[in-house]
C-alpha cells in the first residue's frame, strides 16, 4: 500500500447565575506542622490532569494505577488538550489515538475500529459503565478520554473486542471552577458551554456543566442542534466515604449525512471504486430535509466509595440510561453507474432503550513477606431492555436514480411500511476478581478472570419467533512488567473476551445464529513505557489480535453456518504526551497495522479471499500536536494527520472501493487577554487538502472539511 507523507448567550448568562454566591478558593495552600510551613501546589480535585500527560488510570485495572503499572496499551486525552485542539466528537479525538480509526456510523452514531477488529457502535462507556447506545457523545461534561486497546472483556465484559472508549466525566469538587466558553466559527458554527462549581461546606460540593449548539456544516442541508445539561453533587459525610450523584438530559439533532457514492476508476472494474470528486466537498446525494435523526437521553449516576479501618474498600456504581433515538435518511446504496446513475434508497429507524447497571468492588491490599497483592473482587448486574423497530416506504427501501447533475432525490417519501419490529431482553451476571501483584521493585504481575452470564431474550414480532440464548464465559486476562529502573516498564500481556450473536446493539439474534458460540478475540501484546520526564511519556506497543469463530457458510452445505478463526491484525503503536520543555507540549502516535483476513468466506460475488485486506484499517497513520507557548500571553500549535490508504470494506469478488491515503495541517493560536478572558482561533485543514475522512460501507464516503476556521472565548471568573 502507498504511505502518506509525513448560541446560547441568554441560556449561559441565566446559568451562570448559580454561581453569583460560590466563594473563590487559591490555587496554592500552606499547611502547618509544628513550626514547619509545607507550600507547593495541590492537585485540583475538579480538575485533576494537569498538560497532556496523564499519569493515572483507575479504569484500566479498576483500581487507582500509574499507567506506567498497566501491561496494556492505554492512551488517556486529558481535557487541557480536549480544550487546545477545539475537539468536540469522539471522531475527532480518536484522529490522535494511534491503532483507532473513526467511521461514518451512517450519520447518526459514534462508530470506531480498534485494530481492524470491525467497526463497534457498543464498546462506549462513561466512567467505567456501558454507555452503548447508537448516538453522537458529546464532550461538555467529559474531564478525558481513556481509550484502552486489546481484549478487553475482564474489566468490561462482553464486547472491547480490539478495544473501549471510556469518558471519565467531570465530578462537583472542593475546587471550585467557573467558565463559559462561546465559540464561532466556520459554516454559522455557533457553540456555548457552562461549567460552574464550588463547596458548598466541608461536606459538600456542587457543580453544574451545559452546552449549546446550533451550526451548519460544508455539506449542503446539514445542520446540528444539541443541548445538555448535568448537574453533579459530591458528598463527603466523613473522611473515609465518598458519594458522587449526577444527572443528565441530552438531546442531539441533526441531519444524517451518508456522504457520497464511489465511483470505477478508469472504466476497469478489476482496479476497484475510488470515492467521487472529493474536492466537491458540499453536495449533499439523497434528501437531506429528510435525513433527520435525533437522541433524547436521560441518565442518573451515583458512585458511593467507603474505606473501612482495616484496608478494605468497598466501591459501587449504579448507572441508569432511558435512551429515545430515531433516525431517517434517503441516500445512497450503490456505486455511480456506468450511465451516471446512483441509486436511491429510505429508511426510518427507531430505537428505545433502557439500561440499568450496577457494578461493586472490593479493593484490599494484602502483604505477605515481601510481596504485596492489591485484590480487587467484584461483581456486575444489569439488564438492557431494547426495542427497535425500521418502516420503509411501501414500495420497499429503493426510491429510483438520481445523477451527479441533479443528486437530490426529490420524490414523495412516506415511511408506512414495517420491514422490521425487534424487542429484546439482556440480563447481565459478572463476577470477576484481580491480583496486582508486587513481587519485587522490578516485577510485577497482573491476573485477573471474570465469569460472565450474558442471557438474551429476543422476539421477532414481524415473524413471530421467540429465541433465548444464554453465553457463559470465561475471560482471563495476564499481564507481567518488568521494571529495570523505576521510570521504565517493559511488559508482556494476554486477553480474551467475547462478543455475542446479538451484537453489539442486542438485536441481531435469530433462530439460526443462536446456536453458534459467541466471536472470540485474543490479543497478544508486548511494549515499553518510558516517563522520560514527571510530565512526559512515551510508550510502545507490538500486538497480535485474532478474531474466531467468525460464521461463515458451509461450502458443502449452504444452508448451514460453520465457524473459523476469520482474521487477523499485527500492529505497532508509538504514543508521545506531556512537556518537552515547559513552554512546548506535544501530543501524537503512529500506527502500523497489517490485517488480514486468515480464512477464505462467502461465494460468489460476495467471495472474500483469504489475504484479503481487513475493512478501514489502514496500513499506517501519524499524528502530531505541537503546542508552543511563547510567552504568557500568546501561544501557537501546528498539528497533522496523516492515514495511509485503506479499504472502505473488506473487498469481495465483485467490488472494492479504495480510499487514498492524506496528509492535513491543522494549526491553532491562544491569547490570555486578562487574567480571566483569553482567546483561542484553530485552523483545519491549512492547505485546503482533498481527502476521504469516513466511510460506512463501499458507498458511503464523506469527504472532509476544506479550510475552515473556530474562535473561541473563554471566561472565567
Amino acid at each position: 500500500m502507498s504511505r502518506p507523507a509525513f448560541q446560547l448567550l441568554p441560556l449561559a448568562a441565566a446559568l451562570c447565575a448559580v454561581s453569583v454566591s460560590l466563594s473563590s478558593h487559591a490555587a496554592e495552600r500552606t499547611h502547618s506542622m509544628g513550626t514547619v510551613d509545607v507550600v507547593g501546589e495541590q492537585q485540583s480535585d475538579t480538575r485533576p490532569v494537569k498538560g497532556y500527560n496523564a499519569k493515572q488510570s483507575r479504569t484500566a485495572t479498576k483500581t487507582d494505577t500509574a499507567l506506567i503499572d498497566v501491561p496494556q496499551s492505554v492512551t488517556v486525552v486529558p481535557q487541557d488538550l480536549i480544550k487546545d485542539m477545539s475537539l468536540q466528537s469522539v471522531s475527532e479525538v480518536v484522529q490522535y489515538v494511534p491503532g483507532v480509526q473513526a467511521s461514518q456510523g451512517e450519520g447518526n452514531r459514534d462508530a470506531v475500529n480498534f485494530r481492524g477488529a470491525g467497526v463497534s457502535t457498543g464498546d462506549f462507556y462513561l466512567d467505567g459503565m456501558r454507555d452503548d447506545v447508537q448516538t453522537y457523545r458529546d464532550l461538555y461534561n467529559t474531564d478525558r478520554i481513556e481509550v484502552l486497546k486489546g481484549a478487553n472483556a475482564m474489566i468490561f465484559g462482553r464486547g472491547g473486542a480490539g478495544g473501549v472508549i471510556n469518558r471519565v466525566s467531570k465530578e462537583a469538587g472542593w475546587d471550585p471552577v467557573r467558565e463559559i466558553s462561546l465559540s464561532y466559527g466556520s459554516w454559522d458554527h455557533r457553540r456555548s458551554t457552562l461549567d460552574v462549581g464550588s463547596p458548598v461546606n466541608d461536606n459538600v460540593a456542587l457543580r453544574l456543566n451545559a452546552v449549546y449548539e446550533d451550526s451548519h456544516s460544508y455539506r449542503d442541508g446539514v445542520d446540528l442542534k444539541r443541548y445538555g445539561l448535568t448537574p453533579t453533587m459530591t458528598l463527603r459525610p466523613s473522611e473515609q466515604t465518598k458519594v458522587v450523584l449526577s444527572a443528565e438530559y441530552f438531546n442531539d439533532q441533526r441531519i444524517g449525512d451518508r456522504g457520497v457514492p464511489s465511483v470505477n476508476s478508469a472504466g476497469n472494474s478489476s482496479l476497484g471504486n475510488r470515492p467521487w470528486q472529493l474536492g466537491d466537498t458540499d453536495t449533499f446525494w439523497g434528501n437531506a430535509a429528510q435525513s433527520p435523526n435525533e437522541t433524547d437521553t436521560h441518565a442518573f449516576n451515583a458512585l458511593v466509595e467507603h474505606e473501612f479501618n482495616n484496608g478494605v474498600t468497598l466501591r459501587n456504581r449504579l448507572r441508569y440510561a432511558d435512551y429515545d433515538k430515531y433516525y431517517q435518511n434517503v441516500y445512497i446504496t450503490r456505486a455511480m453507474q456506468n450511465n451516471g446513475t446512483v441509486r436511491i434508497g429510505a429508511y426510518r429507524d427507531e430505537t428505545e432503550r433502557e439500561n440499568l447497571i450496577n457494578q461493586t468492588d472490593l479493593l484490599y491490599t494484602l502483604h505477605t513477606g515481601s510481596i504485596t497483592h492489591k485484590l480487587l473482587l467484584g461483581t456486575e448486574f444489569g439488564q438492557q431492555d431494547t426495542d427497535n423497530r425500521r418502516l420503509i416506504p411501501q414500495s420497499g427501501e429503493t426510491l429510483g436514480n438520481v445523477t451527479a447533475a441533479n443528486p437530490t432525490y426529490n420524490g414523495p417519501v412516506s415511511f408506512t411500511k414495517l420491514s422490521r419490529d425487534r424487542q429484546s431482553e439482556a440480563d447481565i451476571a459478572a463476577v470477576y476478581l484481580q491480583d496486582q501483584v508486587v513481587l519485587s521493585d522490578q516485577w510485577e504481575l497482573v491476573l485477573g478472570l471474570r465469569q460472565d452470564r450474558f442471557k438474551v431474550d429476543h422476539r421477532d414480532n414481524l415473524a413471530n419467533t421467540q429465541t433465548n440464548t444464554t453465553d457463559d464465559k470465561l475471560s482471563p486476562r495476564a499481564g507481567l512488567i518488568f521494571k529495570p529502573i523505576e521510570n521504565v516498564s517493559l511488559y508482556a500481556s494476554y486477553s480474551e473476551t467475547f462478543v455475542p450473536r446479538a451484537g453489539d446493539q442486542v438485536v441481531d439474534l435469530t433462530p439460526s445464529s443462536s446456536a453458534l458460540s459467541p466471536e472470540k478475540f485474543i490479543n497478544h501484546e508486548v511494549g515499553a513505557k518510558w516517563d522520560i520526564t514527571p510530565a512526559l511519556a512515551v510508550t510502545a506497543a507490538l500486538y497480535q489480535l485474532e478474531r474466531q469463530n467468525v460464521a461463515i457458510q458451509d461450502p458443502s452445505n449452504p444452508t448451514q453456518s460453520i465457524l473459523v478463526d476469520g482474521q487477523q491484525t499485527q500492529g505497532f503503536e508509538l504514543g508521545v504526551s506531556g512537556n518537552i520543555t515547559e513552554q512546548w507540549s506535544m501530543f501524537g502516535g503512529y500506527a502500523w497495522q497489517d490485517g488480514e483476513i486468515t480464512e477464505a468466506q462467502g461465494t460468489g460475488s460476495s467471495a472474500i479471499a483469504e489475504g484479503a485486506e481487513l475493512a478501514q484499517t489502514p496500513e499506517e497513520t501519524f499524528s502530531l500536536w505541537n503546542r508552543y507557548d511563547l510567552n504568557d500571553r500568546w501561544g501557537v500549535a501546528l498539528g497533522m494527520i496523516s492515514r495511509a490508504q485503506m479499504y472502505a470494506a473488506v473487498p469481495t469478488a465483485s467490488q472494492s472501493t479504495l480510499l487514498p491515503g492524506y496528509t492535513r495541517f491543522d494549526a491553532a493560536v491562544y491569547h490570555t487577554i486578562s487574567e480571566d478572558l483569553a482567546l483561542q482561533v484553530n485552523v483545519e485543514n491549512l492547505t485546503n487538502k482533498e481527502y476521504a475522512q469516513s466511510a460506512h460501507n463501499n458507498n458511503n464516503i464523506v469527504p472532509g472539511a476544506p479550510l475552515n476556521a473556530r474562535a473561541t472565548l473563554i471566561y472565567s471568573f
